[in-house]
């Protein structure tokens, strides 16, 4: 059976000035799959999904998406294509409730295809409510739809945060460190989260996430991209790369 690519770099590099944050880069993720990019802290992960959101320009190299050159695309053509992004550092709107953070992420999608009466109230427009409700339900937070998102619990949030990069109906969502923060009880919680969206949506999504803890994308991820200084010093499934030795030299702070 033949894998379809849903995203493609070729020699992807990054610098600023003089440091190389990203180095040459060469990586294919078929669709469907979830793929984890692991690393030590300040390996690179998060420049590189910059390049990919298009938030970062590249130095040198190429991006692919469905086949499709995009490494001069917009971050929000990006998105029209099917790529979302949840961020490290939580990005929702603390003072609203899960339910209209959910919503308002629906309408941004919707609203090049819908006619607004600004003197409407917004529950009026019900497709983006039930839309809203669903993801919700989705991300297992079902029953809070009323509570302040600041209220939430810092697992609840990150659920949050996915569901409402779920709501742009990605094709490839972009995880950055989405245990980053959440109580290690509650961990496993997101992990599992995870592994559901894929099971339930199966060739509709591919998930792509950086962590920094080989331990907790084991379980989840088809396959494990490590980087190291820029690099990528490994790539392989998840019990070949806790085999592998430069990968222990790199998370014991050796020389790799």
């Amino acid at each position: 059976m033949i894998e379809m690519v849903i995203l493609e770099t070729k020699q992807l590099t990054k610098s600023f000035g003089g440091l190389v944050a990203v180095n040459n880069v060469n990586m294919v993720i078929p669709e469907g799959t979830i793929k984890a990019i692991i690393g030590p802290n300040g390996a690179g992960k998060t420049t590189l999904f910059n390049l990919i959101s298009g938030t970062l320009k590249p130095t040198k190299g190429k991006i692919f998406f469905n086949g499709e050159d995009i490494t001069d695309m917009p971050p929000h053509s990006r998105s029209q294509k099917g790529i979302s992004r949840s961020f490290q550092v939580i990005n929702i709107f603390p003072g609203l409730t899960t339910l209209e953070n959910v919503r308002i992420a629906v309408q941004s999608r919707a609203s090049r295809r819908v006619n607004y009466n600004l003197l409407s109230d917004a529950t009026s427009y019900s497709s983006f409510t039930e839309k809203a409700l669903e993801l919700l339900n989705e991300v297992e937070l079902k029953g809070k739809e009323h509570l302040i998102a600041r209220n939430l619990s810092h697992a609840d949030q990150r659920k949050l945060d996915i569901a409402i990069a779920l709501a742009t109906d990605p094709k490839l969502l972009l995880l950055d460190e989405p245990t980053s923060g959440v109580a290690i009880e509650e961990v496993p919680d997101i992990i599992n989260l995870i592994k559901k969206l894929k099971e339930r949506r199966r060739k509709e999504i591919t998930i792509v996430l950086i962590e920094h803890k080989l331990d907790v994308v084991m379980n989840v991820a088809d396959s494990i991209m490590v980087m190291f200084e820029g690099r990528v010093i490994a790539d392989d499934k998840p019990n070949r790369i806790v085999k592998n030795e430069l990968v222990q030299q790199a998370y014991l702070g050796e020389k790799v």
